[in-house]
């Protein structure tokens, strides 16, 4: 309330300049960040090479992002997906090495126990009434134990065939990289989904207002279910999609995707709009990160930079939305 009423003392400019800047602020700083790097690396960083490289390495986080956007739009949060990802490219390396399994079968396999996952998720949320934040971290929790039940806490790495890794390392389209075909598919589905449907409409109300969506005779405990689903098959083929990278199946190897996706969200949630999630603005988040990795990289920073980069930006990206919010309601 304090926050609201100071807004609501502002004046009509100055609301109107912090609202603009709040919507625009993640463009123009990503654009900056761009201009900046080129300028300090003209040779090394803006090159057609360097900026594929970067939508390549960036394609997993944009994808496990953009499932978990779908559940953060309608209104729950997913800590699963992480070790969910770790979980599923363990599993499908060992369908395919140990089982013999045809590729194409395992990675199906997979992406089904993903959204088997998700629907656990929407139900105990749902259902059980469980906070989200504790039912996916529960499962989460679950999840790495399987994991490390499955493989014993060894990566599986021998016999992986070359055909497995070509699905994340080939270029069977006009020679770009697999990797960003997928994303673009993936995220184009879902801003598709979210945007364009009746669906969508319905994941927005119940985002927005779940009470006013139920009296509107709208299924909000499906539609959550389905946010829970969609996540969890995004942390499914993130999680193939690196095993098939790495050529082996790590438990912990998609661990980190979860403090990136959630960077990227809320990044996105204060992109072009006042503190609402949208798939757009999380693509625009990723790229963020992506970039400011990149950098650090050609400038040889050390590593745990990376992790100071990244928890400051998710800190800036939740008060950015935060103040987007804050300016919507005056």
């Amino acid at each position: 309330m304090t926050d609201l009423a100071s807004s609501r003392r502002l004046s009509p400019g100055a609301k109107a300049a912090l609202g603009t800047f709040a919507r625009y602020a993640t463009i123009i700083g990503l654009v900056a960040m761009i201009v900046a790097f080129s300028v300090l690396s003209p040779r090394a960083f803006p090159t057609v090479y360097n900026f594929t490289n970067v939508l390549n390495q960036a394609s997993l986080a944009m994808i496990i992002a953009g499932g978990l956007t779908l559940a953060v739009i309608v209104g729950e949060l997913d800590l699963s997906i992480g070790f969910a990802a770790s979980l599923h490219g363990v599993l499908v390396t060992g369908l395919i090495v140990s089982n013999q399994l045809p590729i194409p079968v395992a990675i199906l396999i997979v992406v089904a126990l993903g959204a088997v996952i998700g629907l656990i998720n929407g139900l105990i949320v749902t259902k059980v009434k469980v906070n989200s934040v504790i039912a996916t971290l529960g499962v989460g929790t679950i999840l790495t134990g399987l994991s490390f039940a499955y493989s014993a806490g060894v990566p599986i790495t021998s016999g992986v065939p070359e055909a497995f890794l070509q699905v994340s390392l080939g270029r069977w389209l006009f020679g770009i990289p697999n990797n960003i075909v997928i994303m673009v598919l993936v995220l184009g589905g879902l801003w598709v989904l979210v945007e364009r449907t009746a669906l969508g409409q319905e994941i927005q109300a119940v985002g927005g207002n779940p009470a006013a969506a139920r009296l509107a005779g709208i299924d909000v405990d499906r539609i959550k279910i389905l946010g829970f689903v969609v996540s969890g098959m995004c942390a499914a083929l993130t999680g193939i999609l690196l095993a098939s990278r790495l050529g082996s199946g790590t438990t912990s190897a998609a661990d980190p995707y979860l403090l990136t996706a959630f960077a990227a969200v809320f990044l996105g949630s204060a992109t072009l709009r006042d503190g609402e999630f949208h798939v757009f603005g999380t693509f625009v988040g990723a790229l963020i990160i992506a970039f400011g990795f990149n950098g650090l990289n050609i400038f040889g920073a050390p590593t745990y930079s990376q992790y100071i980069f990244q928890g400051a930006i998710l800190i800036i990206a939740v008060g950015l939305s935060s103040l987007g919010r804050i300016l919507s309601q005056r």
